[in-house]
């Protein structure tokens, strides 16, 4: 186990690609700090974390607050006795035409996935630099931060916008030994791929489940992404095999963008 003593906090966690990788975390033997809004989802995973031998502990927080970030980490190192690894996953999806897309509705989504992701960077490398050692920053990108979609374009958008914070924060906090990475999923069989699809049923008239089978039949391997997919590829970025990679956004699609 690579990871064996770490801890690691994982936004987003109480479900979905979060969930996943806050127990492929475990697995390879981090404690593992859960943030989320939902508390019932959250002590779910909380009790799959302990049964795989290893600490939890969970902490609402909304990633939108920045106070609420900074307390989350300091939550995970009192209560786990240290800090090791970051996984800003927290994210929202947001399907609209560009031609529709309301102030409020790019507010929203900003705050959650860039600013999010921002106030995750920030907190945990100040952690990292006052512990006086090295850390690890992964932050969820999408393959949507690599091509721009259709109905998908303030999230792209916000998914590019990913990339850029974790390449210029690769450069500025290489000096102190801190690597920051993204991850890039395609179509994750998850609630908010069940969200997406609803949401285009809405705007095309197509009936519910047509978009999502459309984009899997495109995916070159044959079949949707799995959080335990996603999970795999954060497992690398948050272990020793990866310390020589900072600055780098993975896709992680099955053959989708090719890049």
């Amino acid at each position: 186990m690579a990871i064996e003593g770490k801890v690691a906090l994982v936004t987003g966690s109480g479900q979905g690609i979060g969930r996943g990788i806050a127990l492929r975390l475990a697995k390879d033997g981090a404690d593992i700090a859960i943030i989320d809004l939902k508390e019932e989802k959250m002590d779910a995973a909380a009790k799959e974390v302990e049964a795989l031998g290893c600490k939890a502990t969970i902490f609402v927080a909304d990633v939108t607050d920045r106070d609420q970030v900074y307390a989350a980490i300091n939550h995970a190192e009192k209560e786990l006795g240290g800090f090791d690894i970051m996984v800003n996953n927290a994210g929202i999806a947001q399907v609209q035409p560009l031609a529709k897309v309301t102030p409020q509705e790019v507010e929203t989504i900003f705050k959650v996935n860039i600013e999010g992701v921002l106030w995750g960077i920030q907190a945990a490398a100040k952690k990292f630099k006052a512990r006086g050692h090295k850390g690890k920053i992964i932050n969820a990108s999408s393959v949507a931060g690599h091509n721009g979609f259709a109905m998908l374009g303030v999230y792209s958008a916000t998914k590019f916008a990913i990339r850029g914070l974790t390449q210029a924060a690769a450069l500025e906090y290489a000096s102190d030994g801190i690597t920051v990475n993204a991850y890039c999923p395609g179509i994750v069989g998850t609630d908010m791929w069940v969200e997406i699809d609803e949401r285009f049923a809405e705007l095309t008239g197509v009936p519910k489940g047509v978009t999502y089978n459309k984009y899997v039949e495109g995916i070159a391997l044959g079949r949707a992404e799995t959080p335990e997919d996603v999970a795999a590829l954060v497992s690398y970025l948050a272990g020793p095999d990866s310390d020589y990679m900072t600055g780098q956004a993975l896709i992680i699609d099955g053959g989708i963008v090719y890049r």
